[in-house]
């Protein structure tokens, strides 16, 4: 029987680069909360997830062979923890609404929405918001990733990784998606 080696093993596993996760982190922490508040439509939520995402990066089952490839690594982490992190309130939601049915708020409760609360100069930014949020998540995603951080076809190819002809077609077809929602909404006319 063979005695375990208890020589120190080198920095990266089997010969694998270790990662700076803090700076990793801190380079892609912009769009990958662009990417986590497309998702879950909850700006209040992006800390939360992008906690977790740091932790799973950190914690890691399988070292990333390819550090080249970190930044796609990233996105589809940042995406698992967008669902698990929507499961988890979804539940959440199902407690409360339970609770909330069976302790129904008195007619003395002043708990209403203040009107006021709506201003004009906010209502097509509202409506644009909306629009968004009837996309599907990966239409939502890639377009705020484009006009929110004005990354170009390269760097969202680069970054979701994906190819530069798929970033074209899911672009083209989210913008065509967002001006039917609009177009519903009647927040802008379809030339024909």
């Amino acid at each position: 029987m063979t005695q375990p080696d208890s020589r120190p093993q080198p920095q990266g596993h089997e010969g694998v680069p270790e990662i700076d996760w803090q700076a990793v982190l801190a380079e892609h922490d912009r769009w990958l909360r662009t990417v986590i508040c497309a998702r879950l439509g909850e700006p209040q939520a992006v800390d939360d997830v992008m906690q977790e995402v740091a932790l799973a990066a950190i914690a890691q089952r399988s070292p990333i062979n390819d550090p080249s490839k970190v930044a796609p690594w990233l996105y589809r982490l940042a995406v698992t923890q967008s669902l698990l992190y929507r499961r988890k309130m979804g539940r959440r939601r199902k407690l409360t609404d339970r609770y909330a049915q069976r302790f129904r708020p008195t007619e003395q409760d002043t708990r209403h929405p203040d009107p006021l609360g709506w201003l004009l100069a906010e209502e097509r930014r509202q409506q644009v918001r909306t629009a968004l949020a009837r996309l599907t998540k990966r239409d939502a995603e890639i377009l705020l990733l484009k006009y929110t951080e004005d990354w170009s076809y390269h760097e969202l190819a680069e970054h979701l990784g994906i190819s530069h002809s798929a970033v074209e077609t899911r672009l083209h077809r989210a913008r065509k998606r967002l001006r039917t929602e609009l177009a519903a909404m009647e927040v802008i006319e379809v030339s024909a």
